[in-house]
């Protein structure tokens, strides 16, 4: 290689250093956080404000970081609960503001179990099968009850949670520092 451009390289290389050293936010990182409030696909609202503290990642410690909730399905017959979360700026400990895009790609939700409404489903339908099959003439009523009670029940989803102080990842899209 030409000294003169082994040269010119490494002054650029020695310029861009400090850049790089203060980007503590950047395209690709991946920031850890906990929640600060309860999050439930019940009761949420799109643009909802979220936060998370004590947020931390490449170079960074002690961080804040704010967003909204981007988008909530509510669980129903067939239809599972979801939260989305999007975030939006990050201040770190030493008060450097970014505007950011951050996704969240993993995060604590917790989901009821589904048993004892299938339970219940099960024996209202078995009464009503019982109700119907004597109706018809026929035994067999209490079974296929049970069985569609169950059903139905399996099929209705329960809605989901993000609980608060859950630890929530969120992966930097993209960053750019404000003044």
């Amino acid at each position: 290689m030409n000294r003169h451009l082994a040269s010119s390289l490494a002054a650029v290389a020695l310029a861009l250093t400090p850049l790089a050293a203060s980007a503590q936010v950047a395209p690709g990182s991946e920031l850890y956080g906990y929640l600060n409030q309860t999050v439930d696909s019940g009761s949420a609202y799109v643009g909802e404000p979220v936060s998370a503290s004590q947020v931390h990642g490449d170079g960074i410690s002690g961080a804040r970081m704010y967003g909204h909730v981007a988008h909530v399905q509510r669980a129903g017959q067939g239809t599972p609960g979801r939260v989305y979360l999007t975030w939006t700026s990050v201040r770190t400990a030493s008060g450097r503001r970014y505007a950011i895009e951050g996704r969240t790609v993993r995060a604590q939700v917790v989901t009821k179990s589904n048993a004892a409404k299938e339970a219940g489903g099960a024996v209202a339908g078995m009464i009503l099968g019982n109700i119907l099959g004597k109706a018809v003439g026929t035994n067999m009523g209490g079974l296929i009850g049970a069985g569609g009670g169950y059903l139905a029940a399996k099929n209705n989803r329960q809605n989901v949670t993000i609980p608060a102080n859950s630890v929530v990842e969120v992966q930097i899209v993209s960053a750019r520092r404000q003044g």
